[in-house]
């Protein structure tokens, strides 16, 4: 072991004459083991969050969605259906259409977006799967079903065992064939069944036929995208790719992360923002560190002293005391990552921080992630040594004699 390392490791651990330096130096370790287990925790928390969400995007979005680069619908003729699903690694291909309107329940108004689907749209994604109460039905022989996000069935105060209450659908004309003319569409439907994924969907969301809304709106072919569900086997970029030559430009072909980028974007701004005042806060400890080092370094005037006097450089110097305040750092990162993983591990199998008011979910979703550590690690680090700056250059200074008073 290098002799500095060595005596750096003394100074850190051994005893001082003066018990405030024992105290300062560990409420510093204290204070980088606290700092670095709250970013490791918070970076954790955000993971949690985004791993949920994207479970719930599996159900409810498809593998890939084609819609119009600029515009609301385009017609979806039958020999451009056909060449999608020949398409090698296409599995299924689902007809969607969505459209602004008011919802109303026994007197109660909320705006959403009416989605009809076709029948293979419970094929193509794992909606079935969030259905909280009822049952995902969209049509019968004889009549239309709505499926409603459970968060605007909350606001409308539906009841789905009262089968004589309807949802009433409001949809906007396109033309009007006279001044008289009602400028709505409406029609009533029975909710079949609530559907939960937790995110804006289940407050706007109410899906149904697609030729419930084809009828009502009188736009035959016209739809607003195909929703695709591809084979796992295949390369998904090159599934891509090959549909992308069927359509052309002016289309756009979005994977079911992509269909949430926004949002996922916005997450990660919050990730990361959350992660940098973090860092202020570990750079606050870090002048309890800058002080922790300067009191060594006047207590040790005289080993500096006796240092220089046998032969050691100013350069030496500076390297003992950078050492002695990366030794700190590292000891309060160690701590700070085992104290991590403890909450980690508490809170995944006890739930101790709950979520009150959510019922998809008990307790705050956490998730460790190497490359958090690796972020957090190279942060804190940085602190540091920065930290340990000014002060080893303040004890590199001393001279090899110091005069008695």
């Amino acid at each position: 072991m290098n002799i500095f390392t060595d005596i750096a490791r003394r100074y850190l651990f051994g005893k001082k004459t003066t018990n405030a330096i024992n105290i300062i130096t560990g409420i510093s370790v204290l204070g980088i083991a606290i700092g670095t287990a709250a970013l490791i925790l918070i970076l954790s928390v955000f993971n949690g969050f985004e791993s949920l969400i994207k479970d719930f995007v599996d159900d409810f979005n498809p593998d890939l969605k084609i819609s119009l680069v600029e515009g609301k619908r385009f017609s979806c003729s039958d020999s451009l259906y056909q060449a999608i699903d020949n398409i090698e690694g296409v599995d299924l291909v689902s007809r969607t259409i969505e459209e602004v309107a008011l919802f109303e329940y026994n007197g109660l108004q909320e705006a959403g977006v009416i989605k009809g689907v076709d029948h293979l749209f419970g094929k193509v994604t794992s909606i079935d799967s969030t259905i909280k109460q009822g049952e995902y039905v969209i049509e019968s022989e004889n009549d239309y079903f709505a499926v409603t996000g459970y968060g605007l069935a909350r606001k409308l105060s539906m009841n789905i065992d009262d089968f004589r209450t309807t949802l009433s659908i409001w949809l906007p004309k396109r033309k009007k064939s006279s001044a008289l003319d009602k400028p709505f569409i409406t029609k009533d439907i029975l909710p079949a069944g609530f559907f939960s994924i937790q995110n804006d969907k289940d407050h706007q969301y109410v899906i149904t036929s697609i030729d419930l809304i084809e009828g009502l709106l009188k736009t035959k072919g016209q739809i607003s995208a195909l929703e695709i569900k591809v084979n796992s086997d295949i390369d998904e970029s090159t599934i891509k790719s090959n549909i992308a030559a069927v359509l052309g430009d002016n289309y756009k072909i979005q994977n079911r992360y992509e269909q949430e980028e926004t949002y996922f974007k916005v997450m990660n701004i919050e990730k990361y923002m959350s992660l940098l005042i973090g860092s202020f806060t570990i750079l606050l400890v870090a002048f309890n560190l800058i002080g922790s080092l300067w009191m060594i370094v006047l207590e040790k005037k005289k080993d500096i002293a006796i240092l220089r006097s046998m032969g050691s450089t100013a350069k030496n110097i500076q390297s003992l005391f950078m050492k002695e305040g990366i030794m700190i750092t590292l000891l309060g990162l160690l701590m700070g990552i085992g104290l991590s993983i403890l909450i980690y591990l508490i809170q995944v199998n006890y739930g101790i921080i709950s979520m009150s008011g959510i019922q998809i979910i008990e307790a705050y979703p956490v998730e460790l992630r190497w490359m958090d550590f690796v972020l957090v690690v190279c942060i804190v680090f940085v602190i540091g040594c920065l930290a340990s700056i000014l002060p080893s250059k303040k004890a590199a200074k001393i001279p090899a004699m110091i005069r008695e008073e």
